[in-house]
């Protein structure tokens, strides 16, 4: 393949946001948006990203509230971290760029995103790729869970704190690299691969939108009132998912075996794929698996029920 020429950074305004994105490949070629998760950033896709464009799909990486050269254009605005802002955020980049039906495809937070706007705008996407499964959340657990699970969620309650706040403040860089070493454990990132990516951290409002993601699903706090009518419907529906749809999980992260994807969420073309060895941070760490997807998806693979 030939080598793809590196990313351009590019900037652009939605209602509430001015969204910072890299873009790579053919501009006619089938769009392909790429959401990262947290604490990472669009540097988990640069593989993936060029295999993507040396395929001839138009790739756009962008980065989510709070992360990069991504802003708020209202200074007033809540710096919500909730579901339904990061779903509605999707739907205004690809209402902004006037993309015609791309494959969306996320993890973690971006993964959120990409299942959220699949769910309620299914007539803006042609294929989902989702790390895990169904990523929507239901209404604010207050029950413990089981311990294991428990255990893994530390850093959630730690954020509910205002001592974690000022971990963020004072060392957020620090924070961030430890979950990335707890949730990919036999992914051996060095110094370099970390500091390209932790860049993006230091977004000015990176701080107030983490603790409210976190804490806004806890209960804690309330949401975008701008936003009540949709937080409401994806906490209370749940709705399905109406579009082709491969779900891929790492068998190396920190839960291990294979979660529940909810399936039966899942009402179109529908498929299942382990990426052996990996982690959270699936892009990163199983670039050829999951760029496989994004262009099996691309390509209009044969349907099945």
């Amino acid at each position: 393949m030939p080598e793809q020429p590196s990313a351009a950074l590019r900037q652009i305004d939605t209602p509430g946001l001015s969204i910072a994105y890299e873009e790579r490949g053919a501009a006619g070629g089938v769009p392909a948006v790429l959401l990262h998760g947290f604490p990472y950033s669009p540097r988990a896709y640069d593989a993936v990203a060029d295999n993507l464009a040396a395929h001839g799909l138009r790739v756009i990486v962008p980065y989510l509230r709070g992360f990069g050269p991504t802003r708020f254009r209202d200074p007033q605005a809540l710096r919500s971290g909730e579901q339904a802002a990061l779903g509605m955020d999707l739907v205004a980049l690809l209402t902004a760029m006037k993309l015609d039906r791309p494959i969306v495809a996320g993890y973690d937070w971006g993964g959120r995103a990409a299942c959220i706007v699949s769910a309620i705008r299914p007539d803006l996407v042609g294929g989902l790729v989702t790390g895990g499964g169904y990523n929507l959340f239901g209404p604010p657990s207050t029950q413990p869970l089981p311990p294991e699970i428990e255990h893994v969620l530390w850093y959630q309650y730690y954020l509910h704190t205002e001592r974690g706040r000022a971990m963020l403040e004072t060392n957020r860089h620090g924070f961030c690299r430890l979950l990335w070493k707890l949730w990919s454990p036999g992914w051996a990132f060095d110094d370099e691969t970390f500091s390209r990516s932790a860049t993006a951290l230091d977004n000015p409002d990176f701080v107030e939108v983490v603790l409210h993601s976190y804490r806004h699903r806890a209960g804690l706090v309330a949401g975008d009132p701008s936003l009540g009518d949709l937080a409401e419907r994806l906490e209370r529906e749940q709705p399905p998912i109406d579009v082709p749809t491969i779900a891929l999980h790492g068998d190396a992260g920190p839960l291990g075996g294979q979660p529940a994807p909810k399936r039966d969420k899942f009402t179109a073309y529908w498929e299942y794929r382990v990426l052996a060895g990996a982690g959270h941070n699936l892009p990163q760490e199983a670039p050829q698996g999951f760029a496989s997807a994004v262009i099996d998806l691309a390509a209009g693979i044969e349907p099945r029920r």
